[in-house]
């Protein structure tokens, strides 16, 4: 376990946090599929807790729902593995470069307790469960106000880009 503190842009953070520019530099990600805002604290190894903050001006409510605004569940849950990947490169004190490539391989026990809409803030808790043969599993729970809106345990798997194309068991 490491004890060194990430790098982050001018923040008022008084715990382990990770501003946009920081979280930048663990995910590929860009708008509008960056889906995490904020770290609020983490511990290697262990746990992260990250914010999406969700607006009216987000692409996906054009479409979904035009005349009640609730954020789809499969964004709920990329935000919550975007969260896991960070925790994951955070927990092997390294940053990706463009070789690396993290994928989805298992969601399990998904639920979604509550509609999530413009002006919330997912709040996301993950916690890593087990690391085994390259695969990490984690236990992901998304509140808004102390509620929860989301739950799933992921699998995630980290990559070379050279070897993503190659099944999982490989």
């Amino acid at each position: 376990m490491t004890t060194t503190t990430p790098v982050t842009s001018e923040s008022t953070c008084t715990k382990k946090c990770l501003d946009i520019h920081a979280i930048k530099q663990y995910l590929p990600h860009r708008y509008p599929m960056l889906l995490v805002d904020r770290v609020l604290d983490w511990e290697s190894g262990k746990t992260i807790t990250a914010i999406k903050n969700v607006t009216v001006n987000e692409e996906f409510f054009n479409g979904h729902f035009p005349h009640k605004p609730v954020m789809p569940g499969v964004l709920m849950i990329e935000a919550m593995a975007q969260t896991a990947a960070i925790l994951s490169f955070l927990t092997m004190d390294i940053k990706p470069d463009e070789n690396s490539v993290v994928y989805f391989v298992g969601i399990d026990n998904a639920r979604f307790k509550r509609p999530v809409e413009p002006g919330d803030q997912l709040v996301m808790n993950v916690e890593i469960l087990r690391v085994a043969r390259g695969i990490w599993k984690y236990k992901a729970v998304g509140t808004v106000d102390g509620q929860t809106a989301v739950e799933a345990e992921l699998m995630c798997t980290i990559r070379s880009a050279a070897d993503a194309s190659q099944p999982a068991g490989k």
